[in-house]
């Protein structure tokens, strides 16, 4: 005679009781169904690391990518000033060099204003310059005037350039630095109010521009170029 399991004995003296019947595949579905319900909070607890473990990696690169960009702007910002020092010296082919690996870095603001320079050591090297036909070439002559320390020619050219075009910003910017090199604070900040409110990024070199060194105390400037809200 087959000797049946503890679990089957019970279930055969309570079924003649009237009792409640409780199969052996009953208690298994329950330890199924608990077990179940065991995987269903290990994967909700799972999901939330999941969702956890995708934001919080992307916010770390986007903090990670605004500093890289960051210092590769104040990296060219260093870089430029060194072309326009060589250029002061009048020595064309190293201004020339940094230009132009700055005007091909695509770095926003400082390589369109190295392509300028790089004009200006090419005119240097190989002809003398064109008269002036529009407002860009106005503006390249004023750029050349002023890298040359001739402040007064500078914002002559510069300013003949804003009038032809009015919301250029890097003309703007230039005036700024002209107006600045000259000893005009007044002008030189009304012309870099101007120029940051049609490219924001003008803050940002302008902190570290060398032409603004004589404003540098001023609570105006300072307010202007370093507030955050500005």
């Amino acid at each position: 005679m087959k000797r049946l399991g503890w679990e089957e004995k019970t279930v055969f003296r309570t079924s003649r009781k009237g009792r409640v019947r409780r199969t052996r595949s009953s208690v298994r579905s329950g330890r199924a169904r608990s077990a179940r319900g065991a995987h269903a909070r290990m994967g909700s607890r799972s999901s939330l690391h999941s969702i956890h473990s995708a934001t919080g990696p992307t916010e770390s690169t986007q903090t990670a990518d605004r500093l890289r960009s960051e210092a590769l702007f104040r990296a060219a910002i260093k870089s430029f000033e060194l072309g326009v020092r060589a250029f002061r010296r009048q020595n064309y082919e190293r201004a020339r060099e940094i230009f132009e690996k700055l005007a091909s870095s695509g770095v926003a603001g400082v390589a369109e204003r190295a392509r300028v320079r790089l004009r200006l050591c090419e005119q240097k090297l190989n002809r003398p310059s064109p008269l002036p036909r529009n407002a860009e070439e106005l503006y390249t002559l004023g750029v050349g005037a002023l890298n040359s320390g001739r402040f007064d020619d500078a914002i002559e050219y510069l300013s003949k350039a804003q009038k032809s075009a009015p919301k250029v910003e890097h003309i703007r910017y230039a005036l700024a630095a002209a107006y600045s090199l000259r000893g005009d604070a007044e002008t030189a900040l009304e012309h870099l109010r101007v120029a940051i409110s049609l490219r924001p990024q003008n803050r940002i070199q302008a902190k570290y521009d060398d032409d603004f060194q004589a404003l540098a105390a001023d609570a105006r400037f300072k307010e202007l170029v370093f507030a955050s809200n500005a």
